[in-house]
């Protein structure tokens, strides 16, 4: 029992930089995890991965502006992420592209300015922060952002959920009842781009992503319902980050890959043995089959 406190839980008890980095896990978590299911549902995955790199080059605009500052690299990221969500939703809207090829075109533009935006008026350091964050430098102004973040988010999912249930499994009849899916989608892509900058904060534009859509797909092997798989997704994320900070805490390794790589685990032992469409459950159905 000594053993397990001082593994587990001693390292936060002691530090408070530790105890900060895991509240801001524990918001990440309540606010990206359903986002990250219905990301996935709508067979956006790869959306969101793009739309975590557009908001660097806002993020570089803030810090050129105001250097390391969390409200402008904030606004900055907040308007570059809305920006090319709304271009490439116009551009697949009016031509021949589809949605997930417009954004890769944005989102690959986008990382080449911030990198460039940053590499010129900064350094390698500076680039470092932006690219792959500090979690465990999180500070408290910070922190409150992260929380904001999440609870809006979680409030206004809660309010838009049915019609956003209603545009993934039936579309047609959403139009039939004459709701503006539209404005759900576009109200939805806000959503994606707030929780991407409130993970950019404490991992970076390159990472931010990860505690979405891990534990989202994590989720999927285990549950059907959208329900269940939200509450998984953010189990498995906020799990995530505490061992994560553990493991990262214990051996010097860098705070957010290490929070990320934790969630990646929790998604192959998920597709090897998770109890729905996984490689494990599929085995056992053909011999079941089979008998």
């Amino acid at each position: 029992m000594t053993d397990l406190y001082a593994l587990a839980i001693a390292p936060f008890v002691d530090y408070s930089f530790m105890r900060r980095a895991l509240v801001a896990s524990l918001a990440l978590s309540l606010g990206s995890g359903p986002v990250g299911v219905l990301l996935m549902l709508r067979r956006m995955s790869l959306i969101g991965d793009a739309m975590s790199h557009a908001v660097l080059p806002g993020a570089a605009v803030g810090f050129l502006v105001a250097g390391l500052s969390l409200w402008g690299m904030t606004f900055g990221g907040i308007v570059a992420g809305l920006a090319v969500a709304l271009g490439a939703g116009l551009v697949s809207r009016n031509t021949v592209l589809r949605e997930d090829a417009t954004f890769a075109g944005f989102y690959l533009t986008s990382l080449a300015l911030g990198v460039l935006i940053v590499s010129t008026h900064g350094s390698n350091i500076d680039l470092l922060h932006i690219l792959f964050g500090t979690i465990l430098a999180i500070d408290n102004a910070a922190l409150f952002l992260v929380g904001t973040i999440a609870s809006v988010s979680t409030v206004v999912l809660l309010a838009i959920y049915r019609p956003l249930i209603l545009e993934c499994f039936d579309p047609a009849f959403l139009r039939a009842i004459g709701a503006r899916g539209s404005v759900y989608h576009l109200l939805f892509l806000i959503l994606v781009v707030l929780n991407l900058v409130a993970g950019f904060q404490a991992l970076g534009t390159l990472m931010a992503v990860g505690l979405m859509m891990l534990p989202a797909a994590t989720a999927r092997f285990w549950a059907d319902d959208v329900w269940t798989m939200a509450v998984i997704s953010i189990a498995v994320a906020f799990a995530s980050g505490f061992l994560g900070l553990i493991v990262s805490y214990r051996f010097g390794l860098p705070s957010g890959p290490a929070i990320v790589l934790t969630a990646s685990v929790f998604y192959v032992v998920s597709i090897l043995a998770g109890k729905r469409g996984s490689v494990a459950s599929r085995r056992v159905r053909a011999r079941h089959v089979t008998g």
